[in-house]
């Protein structure tokens, strides 16, 4: 989920002293400047892969699309490949669209200290250091540094998440949701581009003629 700060070099980037051992910044401590940093980025736009690897069947799936994210809340994920599907965050509204089955399913975006959701962190919703316990991954994609987010308190959609960073800028390359069956989802992101300038209009949804609409799980 996203905005611009100063790259915290310190934090990830320790001078070599010959003889000496160097110790990690500590997970908290790295959490926490990636919140700093992400409260400074108004809007954001890449390419994802999205896979999921789950859980009790051992299934896998990976699907491609583009996002734009916008502060606060705006949100819009196009899914490409293979199948085409939209979701739209609107800032109040979320607009789940599945042309294959001409179904939109809408519901009301969370408030701020009701968004545990991983994605809506990219969005300016909710808070690293508040709403989750940091410990480092066991393992991280190359060239990144990866943080296991534990959630405070339990939740039913997810056990924990990963974000992997850069060790440098701290932007995020990727993040991993496992699900209490085993499953991980997993984005990653590609050509990201930073704060320049998203219109509202990007995240402007209108209700194609001839579909179901569910709002609040009734049928319109």
């Amino acid at each position: 989920m996203c905005r611009t700060a100063t790259a915290l070099l310190a934090l990830c980037v320790l001078p070599a002293v010959p003889g000496a051992q160097t110790r990690p910044p500590a997970p908290d401590g790295v959490a926490r400047a990636l919140q700093q940093r992400y409260q400074g980025i108004r809007d954001f736009a890449a390419d994802f892969v999205h896979m999921y690897r789950g859980g009790v069947l051992r299934t896998q799936t990976i699907e491609r699309g583009t996002v734009v994210i916008k502060k606060p809340g705006r949100m819009r994920w196009v899914y490409t490949s293979p199948e085409k599907k939209e979701f739209i965050s609107d800032g109040g509204k979320v607009y789940s669209y599945l042309p294959q089955d001409r179904q939109v399913i809408v519901t009301t975006l969370p408030s701020d200290d009701q968004a545990t959701t991983p994605v809506l962190f990219l969005a300016g919703k909710g808070d690293i250091g508040r709403d989750f316990t940091a410990a480092y991954a066991e393992t991280s994609p190359a060239g990144t540094t990866a943080l296991r987010l534990t959630p405070r308190r339990p939740e039913a959609e997810y056990e924990y998440l990963v974000v992997a960073v850069d060790p440098v800028t701290l932007q995020i390359r990727g993040l991993t949701t496992r699900d209490h069956q085993g499953g991980d989802s997993t984005l990653t992101f590609d050509n990201l581009k930073e704060n320049t300038g998203i219109s509202d209009k990007a995240f402007v949804f209108r209700i194609p003629r001839g579909v179901d609409v569910i709002t609040d799980g009734t049928r319109n």
